[in-house]
């Protein structure tokens, strides 16, 4: 009933036109899945082989075999090698790391509808009738949605061309014709998100081209797995995420794995009984969804408009890659598309930390398309992956210069990197008005502040209750971070803690939250906030934001000073009339490598080289938590500061 309700709730907040059409869309699905239902039960989808025998891919990949030589040579020269073959005799051996597993043996076969951190298996049965999410259980479907991916295979084929060893062939072979058998279409938990079918297939056509010319493989083999490539680019077509008001990055990916599959069948002979599934048809619509979308999903300056440095990573990944095996295969987009593409990748660049980070804001999934590089190790709040591969795509010096330890990335798919650039000038403190991210940078900090609309134009999907919130880095270490994510739906109450203001460096006030979210609806915060910057330049932030105005009437506003040896934060509440019973914090959070040293009312913070201090002569100390990477969090403590009506705290560096 409560899940009920809390849907009835959300119609009522859509237009009369936007209403109708879900109200449209559900009328139909009923009946129609209900026939199908019946329909699969009785004859398991399938399709005619005969138009796939003799079928041989005709399209150009990121490299093919003339290129084999040349970037083994190269992956040796850049000690890439160990690395390679370390991660694929573990993937042999079914050990992997997911989503915050740590390394676990899966056993002889993998266990594609399993999650295998709490052991709970979802059964066959019709896609639509799988309950994927159950809050009363601390199962996670991304589990396996996350092996069903198949990220790891790149990597296999990696091992395969470095050492020539039919194992890992054999393996590829193993695996798929094992999922097949145990994934039907439309009869397994690993058909329910369509998201990650369009990257299975990405992952799978990516592989292929290491193992096409493997001995070990035999014609029959290519034969079921084309015939389920194709099966996927069906599925992907009539299951396609686009039915709510705002489209994101299941639909991105979505469209992705048409354009992939569109180029990788452009030669395939389609019979007239399936000209509605043609190939071609998939990558004419991809391609023109591609282009309308880069425009509905990134803003003018270049932000992912999910309100998620994670998930800009992975929009910019799915856009980028994509672009690139387009262009490979002599399909281009609109010169303003590439641009806002640049802009994208240039929002990396500047957001990233002098250490080589991100901060993750909002909501974080560890959401990749291709894994190219360490794929045991690959760090999750590291983008720069993306910035030697735009380096080369844009021909800019400065995405090389900052992409530079991962030109294994830019060899699988440029085959080249350009590594003797100069360095390029200093990043500069820079604002994303539209995306809501401001950076103050000078030789020494870092300080990346949010303030700007929630995530689906104000729906809050991925946001979290952050305003005015900020990461401070200094001398290249961190001192002050956002807590991460840490999980979506195998623990809600842990999913809302990470998500509320109380985890974030902002003011809270009488354990109000900035934008109130109901604790069942894990993926939706209506706009409250309406934050807003007054001023930026080089030195000076300030912005405010009105969460509290209908709760206690109050605003709150949040003053940022950066001087040369020292940042400055100050913050007024406008409204609060001297209500000194009001319980109202300012919060810090610490990196768990920070260490506190408390002398004569002056508190300095320790990170591994580094020493920042700051007054404050009435303060409380709490634990907290911080993630960095989806299923995992460390220990850290926080700062909780108390005020009246207004407060100034000066850090010195």
């Amino acid at each position: 009933m409560r899940e009920l309700a809390s849907k009835i709730k959300r119609l009522k907040t859509l237009s009369v036109e936007e209403a109708v059409k879900k109200i449209a869309i559900k009328l139909y699905e009923i009946p129609y899945y209900k026939f199908r239902k019946e329909r699969i039960k009785l004859k398991p989808i399938n399709i005619n082989s005969d138009p796939f025998f003799g079928f041989t891919p005709d399209y150009q990949f990121f490299f093919n075999s003339n290129d084999k030589k040349k970037l083994i040579n190269k992956i040796k020269s850049i000690d890439a090698y160990d690395q390679i073959i370390g991660d694929a005799n573990k993937i042999c051996s079914h050990e992997f790391n997911l989503l915050g597993s740590g390394d676990v043996l899966l056993g002889i076969k993998l266990p594609w509808n399993k999650d295998f951190k709490s052991g709970y298996i979802w059964e066959n049965e019709f896609y639509k009738d799988i309950k994927i999410v159950d809050l009363n259980n601390n199962a996670d479907v991304k589990v396996p949605w996350e092996l069903s991916r198949f990220q790891h295979l790149f990597t296999l084929g990696k091992a395969y061309w470095v050492t020539g060893n039919e194992k890992y062939a054999i393996e590829f072979v193993d695996e798929i014709d094992d999922w097949i058998e145990k994934n039907p279409v439309e009869m397994s938990v690993n058909w329910t998100c369509t998201m990650d079918v369009g990257i299975r297939a990405v992952n799978w056509i990516a592989a292929s081209s290491f193992f096409k010319e493997s001995k070990s493989i035999n014609e029959n083999f290519w034969l079921k797995f084309n015939k389920s490539l194709y099966l996927h680019g069906r599925f992907i077509k009539k299951n396609l995420e686009n039915k709510s008001v705002h489209t994101g990055n299941h639909y991105l990916s979505n469209i992705v794995g048409l354009v992939w599959l569109g180029i990788y069948f452009n030669s395939f002979t389609i019979s007239d009984v399936n000209r509605r599934n043609n190939p071609k048809k998939w990558l004419e619509y991809g391609l023109k969804e591609m282009e309308k979308e880069m425009f509905v999903q990134n803003n003018p300056d270049g932000t992912n408009y999910e309100a998620s440095t994670s998930y800009h990573r992975l929009v910019t990944e799915l856009f980028l890659l994509t672009t690139i095996i387009c262009k490979k295969n002599d399909i281009y987009f609109t010169k303003n598309y590439m641009g806002r593409l640049e802009k994208m990748c240039e929002f990396i660049m500047n957001i990233t930390k002098p250490n080589g980070l991100s901060p993750i804001i909002g909501d974080a999934d560890d959401g990749r398309l291709l894994i190219l590089s360490n794929y045991s190790t690959w760090i999750r709040n590291d983008f720069r992956h993306l910035l030697g591969i735009a380096g080369e795509l844009f021909d800019r010096d400065d995405f090389r210069y900052y992409g530079k330890e991962y030109s294994e990335d830019a060899f699988w798919i440029h085959q080249y990197f350009k590594s003797d650039v100069e360095k390029p000038k200093p990043l500069s403190s820079i604002d994303y008005k539209d995306g809501g991210y401001f950076i103050l940078r000078n030789d020494r900090v870092y300080c990346c502040i949010r303030c700007g609309e929630l995530s689906f134009r104000g729906e809050g999907v991925h946001s979290h209750n952050d305003q005015l919130s900020f990461e401070l880095n200094v001398d290249g270490e961190d001192f002050i971070v956002d807590p991460g994510t840490y999980i979506y739906t195998a623990d809600y109450k842990m999913r809302n803690l990470f998500r509320s203001t109380a985890m974030h460096n902002t003011v809270q006030i009488e354990g109000q939250e900035q934008n109130v979210f109901e604790d069942k609806n894990l993926f939706y915060m209506k706009e409250q906030t309406f934050a807003r910057s007054l001023k930026f330049n080089n030195s000076f932030f300030e912005g405010e934001h009105v969460g509290y105005k209908e709760k206690i009437g109050v605003t709150h506003n949040r003053k940022i000073f950066l001087k040369e040896d020292r940042i400055i934060f100050r913050d007024v509440l406008d409204g609060i009339n001297n209500n000194t019973n009001l319980a109202i914090f300012s919060l810090l959070n610490l990196s768990p490598n920070v260490t506190k040293d408390i002398r004569n009312k002056t508190i300095y913070l320790q990170s591994k080289q580094s020493v920042i201090s700051f007054h404050c002569t009435n303060y409380e100390l709490d634990h907290g938590f911080v993630s960095n990477a989806y299923g995992k969090f460390s220990e850290n403590q926080k700062f909780i500061i108390p005020f009246n009506e207004n407060i100034q705290i000066e850090i010195m560096f």
